[in-house]
């Protein structure tokens, strides 16, 4: 079978990534000289820095990550500090839907989910496979569900399940139809007082006047031709209203869970110093003892007695890295990670003698490169009624498999088979029902779309596929024949549809299959697809207990790592929404946890 007619992952995981490629093996190489070159402190040069002062654990990052490693540190009677590049605080996480797939936590067992340990082991184990050890897999089970408790007895964050929103693979053993993810409930951010100011602002803002969860979006692009879509729409203004009235600031997704982390800290007294960037790791005897930061716009060195956690993110935003590690074409303007995310944790890690792992993946997704930002596409590539073509006008994938399949596949077919960029096709019927981004249906997308080539419109197949070059005859051929496979209800070329998580994002209305429905409806529309990511899923590499690894499996003593600034227990693949945030949480707590057990001992 052909790579552009073969299924993304159903009933099994996908194949992991190509090893290593002698522009990995350079890469590596010369890191100790690039390390050099930069003109970084050594560490007898770092003593000598102003002091910035002491603390039991210094955390780099305010992410999720970082944020949830400090609060556990404090409320383990640690000292803490947390050093933040950005002048906001809380990260991609607080620009994200913010997800999070814990399987077993308390939340979603009060919902009724009928989830267990061994399901969840037995899911988890056949989505990533043995890349990932099974202690790693095994101490991120046991300590999520504990993680989920003490987050909500220490922080005003409560969580709601997202119901409906399946596990991705859940044809697997143990996968669950219904789903395991949560996300946060509605916060008032005026809890956070003047600090609120600094939150970092979403990627999506909400409409004014809207309070609107993640789990609300799949029914809000279906606002206008569904009467539950009319319904919770209805409902998110029935919120903010309620919001105003109260005088509250209502916060979701991922500003609900940033804030609430926050806040947590606040109560905690963990102060976060912003706009004070990591410089390098501070080393004596073989430990992590401290790490040069530079605050106020000097140098200067924190000291931990106890230990450093790294949770500053990936490096999304590092062309040369992404250049070193990842496939081509790739660069950093097509990620919507935080754009202080560079990987200075990772760089600071490697220099101080850690292994890495994963370098070469991310939390890959369909991307349309807009001219202000790209757009990470969800819904929109999976709404029945639109297909993905490459090059040669020819469809290659399930359109509504997990979105890190499909860039997987854009990658490993591009070189003999052209698909980057892929083109997203519908026509005006789709266009006609269904929210594409923020833009409503039937409206007009702004003109930058189409000056950009982010978007083309034209009457005739033709004329589109002469816009976008591919060939006429075959964009023709491929709609014809996927117009047929929609009024039939089944897709034998690439299985959309045979799964229950192609159906999330989809329209109830639409039979036989609410994945499918024919283009008919001119104009039609195209829209430039590419990688896109929500930041890099390698880092430094680590064991059950969060602590840093050398390549020869020692540990680096005195540095934890978690968040996208380890290498994901995700491996490369994605178990369920929220596969992100949910261990970036989880190994913070364990890495706080570790080093107080360590200190107590």
């Amino acid at each position: 079978m052909s790579l552009s007619a073969e299924p993304v992952g159903r009933t099994t995981a996908p194949s992991p990534a190509p090893g290593p490629s002698r522009r990995h093996v350079l890469g590596a190489a010369t890191g100790a000289g690039l390390a050099l070159a930069a003109g970084l402190p050594g560490t007898a040069a770092a003593a000598d820095l102003p002091p910035l002062g002491t603390f039991d654990v210094v955390v780099i990052g305010s992410g999720a990550a970082g944020m949830t490693a400090a609060l556990t540190a404090a409320r383990q009677g640690l000292s803490c500090v947390v050093v933040e590049k950005a002048p906001t605080f809380g990260g991609s996480a607080a620009r994200s839907g913010a997800g999070i797939w814990i399987p077993n936590n308390p939340v979603v067992l009060a919902a009724g989910v009928p989830d267990t340990p061994e399901k969840a082991a037995s899911y988890l184990a056949a989505v990533v496979g043995p890349e990932v050890s099974a202690e790693r897999r095994q101490a991120f089970l046991d300590h999520g569900p504990a993680m989920i408790s003490f987050v909500m007895a220490n922080s005003p964050l409560r969580f709601r399940w997202m119901e409906g929103y399946s596990d991705y693979y859940p044809e697997l053993p143990g996968g669950l139809p219904r789903g395991r993810s949560m996300e946060p409930d509605q916060l008032d951010g005026t809890v956070l007082g003047a600090e609120l100011a600094h939150l970092n602002p979403p990627y999506m803002p909400v409409p004014a006047g809207m309070v609107v969860f993640s789990a609300d979006y799949k029914w809000l692009t279906l606002a206008a031709v569904s009467a539950k879509g009319a319904a919770v729409a209805a409902e998110c203004l029935a919120r903010g209203t309620k919001a105003a009235l109260l005088g509250q600031k209502p916060l979701t997704m991922g500003q609900s869970l940033a804030a609430g982390l926050r806040a947590g800290l606040l109560s905690a007294q963990v102060p976060v110093w912003l706009n004070s960037p990591l410089t390098d790791l501070y080393t004596e005897d073989g430990a992590v003892t401290g790490a040069v930061v530079t605050r106020n716009g000097t140098p200067g060195l924190v000291r931990a007695r106890r230990g450093v956690i790294v949770g500053s993110g990936g490096f999304e935003h590092n062309a040369a890295m992404r250049a070193r590690y990842q496939q081509q074409p790739i660069g950093t303007e097509w990620t919507v990670g935080a754009k202080e995310n560079t990987g200075d944790g990772i760089r600071a890690g490697e220099r101080a003698g850690a292994a890495l792992d994963l370098m070469d993946d991310a939390w890959w997704g369909p991307a349309i490169p807009l001219p202000d930002q790209p757009y990470f596409c969800l819904a929109e590539r999976t709404l029945p009624g639109g297909l993905l073509v490459d090059a040669a006008g020819a469809r290659f994938v399930n359109e509504a498999a997990p979105y890190s399949d499909v860039v997987h596949t854009m990658y490993a077919r591009n070189a003999t088979a052209p698909d980057i960029p892929a083109w997203l096709i519908v026509d005006q019927n789709y266009r006609n029902r269904y929210l594409f981004k923020d833009v409503a249906p039937t409206f007009a997308f702004p003109e930058a779309w189409y000056t950009s080539g982010a978007a083309y419109k034209a009457w005739t197949l033709d004329a589109l596929a002469a816009a976008i070059h591919v060939p006429a005859a075959a964009l023709r051929a491929t709609v014809s024949r996927f117009n047929g496979l929609a009024l039939s209800g089944r897709d034998p070329d690439f299985h959309r549809g045979d799964s229950v998580y192609d159906h999330y994002y989809t329209d109830p209305a639409i039979l036989p299959d609410s994945c499918l429905a024919p283009l008919w409806l001119a104009p039609f529309h195209a829209f430039r697809i590419v990688p896109g990511d929500l930041g890099t899923k390698g880092g430094l590499r680590t064991d059950a207990r969060a602590r840093v690894l050398r390549p020869d499996g020692s540990v680096i003593r005195g540095l934890y790592a978690a968040g996208n600034a380890s290498a994901a227990v995700m491996g490369h693949s994605y178990a369920g929404a929220g596969s992100t945030i949910g261990p970036a949480m989880t190994f913070g707590h364990i890495a706080a946890l570790d080093i107080a057990a360590s200190t107590a001992s």
